[in-house]
């Protein structure tokens, strides 16, 4: 049987066939399961490789020098470091925020009142407002914090930007799922609230009365009864994005948070059933916290009223300089 080129065969028939569009579509870059995007530096680029490997092999001839001075044979990027900052003054800073927690909150609801509550958080100062520990216990650490975040966004950005362009559809879903980052979000929230906190708490009371010893609970509820509502909205922000960020930030150093675009992303069933419990169990406990601080705060201390005497005609002149 002779073989008849014009014969009906589908797969020598030259047309243009629509099965093969999708090979000519960019898809959208998706997280791994096992890894994520944002936990590891991304791989070096060629020319980053080719000088990494010359470095190597100029230190062979001098690493028995180094190591007789007492110098490591290992080279950690600016991420290594960055990362190391952000995660262990965050820990210098919870134990602070453990203390403030117990002093505006804690004890205001076990003792239902605001006057007994007082001489506890004047104790406390002793702990964390002192020269040397407001320092190294607060004002260091989330300076550092709020720095070394900013500085491994930029940092990352560049790199991606260097890598893969910024005007493709992959970058657009590469920069899309990184800003849907709860704990880094809920960081650029948290930022601003806490500035002004710092500021109406502890820097205006310096700048009226070059003193802030007459400041503490009764300062706070008498602004709540002054003001109206911007104290409440003020600070049901700062507590809500306060705890979230908190307790997301800890569940992520402890390597147990879902990665962003988990629900999308996760196909293995166990893997997912895996992460829908700690996404539960992560945001009960952030529930939980914003509870008990709320009860304390909000529920006993905003709503004590206002100060009465000279020490209100104190808080009162205070308040009247704030520009907030």
């Amino acid at each position: 049987m002779d073989f008849d080129p014009w014969s009906d065969n589908r797969s020598l028939r030259p047309k243009a066939s629509q099965e093969t569009l999708m090979s000519l579509l960019q898809l959208d870059p998706s997280p791994m399961e096992t890894a994520s995007l944002y936990e590891k530096e991304l791989p070096p680029l060629p020319e980053e490789d080719l000088e990494s490997s010359r470095s190597t092999i100029r230190s062979r001839g001098t690493a028995n020098s180094s190591t007789s001075i007492g110098l490591s044979g290992t080279a950690h990027g600016p991420l290594y470091y960055l990362t190391r900052i952000q995660r262990y003054s965050s820990y210098t800073f919870a134990l602070f925020a453990g203390l403030h927690v117990a002093n505006t909150s804690v004890f205001p609801l076990v003792y239902r009142s605001v006057p007994y509550s007082e001489p506890l958080l004047l104790m406390a100062r002793e702990i964390y407002q002192t020269r040397f520990s407001e320092p190294l216990l607060v004002a260091l650490p989330v300076l550092a914090h709020v720095a070394s975040g900013v500085a491994i966004r930029l940092i990352r950005r560049s790199q991606n930007l260097q890598r893969y362009g910024g005007a493709t559809p992959g970058m657009y879903a590469l920069h899309r799922s990184k800003t849907s980052d709860t704990t880094s979000s809920s960081g650029y929230v948290l930022a601003p609230l806490l500035a002004s906190h710092v500021f109406m708490n502890r820097v205006l009371p310096l700048m009226v009365e070059g003193d802030s010893s007459n400041i503490g609970l009764q300062y706070v509820a008498h602004g709540f009864a002054r003001q109206g509502l911007p104290p409440w909205i003020a600070y049901s922000a700062l507590i809500t994005v306060g705890v979230g960020h908190m307790v997301w930030g800890g569940a992520k150093w402890m390597g147990i948070s879902p990665p962003p675009g988990w629900r999308r992303t996760t196909v293995d069933k166990q893997l997912r059933k895996r992460r829908s419990r700690y996404w539960w169990s992560i945001n009960g406990m952030a529930l939980a916290g914003i509870a008990l601080w709320a009860a304390g705060g909000l529920g006993i201390v905003a709503r004590w009223g206002a100060t009465e005497g000279w020490l209100g005609k104190v808080y009162d002149s205070i308040y009247e300089q704030s520009p907030l």
